[in-house]
């Protein structure tokens, strides 16, 4: 498969692993990488620039393809530019940058033959993107997980909105988990898919827990919900008592400082990491209604193309 994706990230198919919190390890990146797609490490849960030198290193050990490194700036304030430099003078091809205003990290990587891919949810933080340089932007509606936009706009017309709204390549994310998705962001006008959740359910997230693992099996797309919008960075999550106490509490008046530690990444670690959904929550977008099994990366993606080819062969039919 040819796109416009595939060739700027020189990579066999247009997919691409999200940034996952506390799970975006070597193992996984690697596994995406060697069966086509761009696989990513996620910097900012490593915390230092060793750990994340010794993580790059350890994937290039895995693989021989391309893969890129993710950093979630949101509410680092600047903390994350010594581990930046960790990654430019490992010399990564690839940095993907979620969460945050993107222009620091992208005015220090121009010259550094550095493709940059910026997540954005509205046109204009896609327009904002391109004007400082970015290589790609990835567009997320409201159904996927982690963080997402505060203005609720679905994939199907965000896609379509930022591509015509823009001269460089879109890559889709939100609720795309299979080849169905995959075929549809194509239809849409984007050049490749970003999947986080869906990579989640599979044998090489070694560090997520199995009952995780579960948990995006057995749910539907109603068993998601969104904690933070009363503090402007609203999330989606797996729904359970903790979480819908959470939202709860946003809606007596509750504020940041008082619900911080409900929300933090410790608090995160205990439900992904342990599996203790009394006192945890976890990461988690509406693409679990359509996750039925954990299988090894290969078979994921080698399945997206399988399943995608049979769309277009029934589009034909119908046309």
């Amino acid at each position: 498969m040819k796109t416009s994706i595939t060739s700027l990230l020189n990579i066999k198919y247009p997919i691409i692993q999200g940034g996952l919190a506390y799970l975006g390890n070597a193992e996984l990146a690697a596994a995406v990488s060697n069966s086509g797609g761009l696989g990513q490490i996620t910097a900012m849960t490593l915390f230092t620039p060793q750990r994340l030198r010794e993580e790059i290193q350890k994937v290039r050990a895995l693989t021989d393809k391309p893969f890129g490194v993710n950093f979630a700036i949101g509410s680092y304030n600047g903390a994350y530019m010594e581990l930046l430099e960790t990654a430019i003078k490992e010399r990564v091809k690839v940095i993907s940058i979620t969460g945050g205003n993107p222009e620091p990290i992208l005015e220090r990587i121009k010259g550094e033959n550095i493709v940059s891919l910026v997540l954005v949810s509205t046109v204009r933080q896609a327009k904002k993107a391109e004007k400082l340089g970015a290589s790609a932007v990835i567009a997320v509606g409201q159904e996927g997980g982690g963080h997402i936009g505060k203005d609720d706009i679905g994939t199907m017309v965000l896609i379509p909105r930022v591509v015509e709204s823009i001269s460089i390549p879109v890559i889709a994310s939100g609720g795309v988990g299979d080849g169905r998705g995959f075929l549809a962001a194509l239809a849409l006008g984007a050049e490749g898919i970003e999947m986080g959740t869906r990579f989640i359910a599979t044998v090489e997230c070694v560090d997520a827990i199995q009952s995780y693992k579960n948990a995006l099996v057995e749910g539907t797309e109603m068993d998601t919900v969104v904690i933070k919008r009363t503090f402007g960075t609203p999330g989606r999550v797996l729904k359970s008592d903790y979480s819908m106490n959470i939202i709860k509490r946003e809606k007596q008046g509750d504020t940041y400082e008082e619900l911080k530690d409900m929300v933090s990444g410790t608090s995160n670690l205990k439900y992904i990491y342990d599996g203790d959904q009394i006192n945890g929550f976890a990461w988690a977008g509406q693409v679990i209604g359509l996750i039925n099994d954990v299988p090894k990366v290969e078979a994921l993606i080698d399945n997206i193309m399988k399943d995608a080819m049979k769309g277009i062969t029934r589009l034909n039919k119908l046309l």
